[in-house]
């Protein structure tokens, strides 16, 4: 089957995989929550992966530097609304710094795609 570029990047991948972390985890969410912080988070969450996906279709390196920071501003939700889910108790500790690992790893990895492609502008 054919892979499109954004299904190789590594930043991709580490974000799919904390987007579905989220998912499982906010199962076990209040039902009260449903319409708030649930669907907040995961929406969030999927804007990183549909930016970085997005960015990487398109075919300059201005428009693809511009998706990849809507991704990094979107990351910054899903950890403002991890801090808020474990200051609520929703989420465990362990969960929460398995999370904000994920946060961290996928940071790095756009903040260096970015740089990359402001690289290119520049040439």
């Amino acid at each position: 089957m054919y892979q499109y570029s954004f299904e190789k990047l590594d930043v991709w991948k580490r974000a799919i995989l904390l987007s579905k972390e989220i998912y499982l985890q906010t199962k076990k969410f209040p039902e009260t929550e449903k319409f708030s912080l649930i669907s907040q988070i995961r929406r969030a969450s999927v804007s990183v992966t549909a930016n970085i996906a997005e960015g990487s279709a398109r075919s300059t390196a201005r428009e693809k530097q511009r998706f990849y920071q809507i991704a990094y501003g979107s990351l910054m939700e899903v950890l403002n609304f991890l801090i808020l889910s474990r200051e609520l108790k929703y989420l465990s500790e362990e969960d929460y710094l398995m999370d904000r690992s994920l946060v961290n790893e996928v940071a790095n990895k756009l903040n260096a795609l970015s740089k990359s492609e402001d690289r290119k502008r520049s040439q």
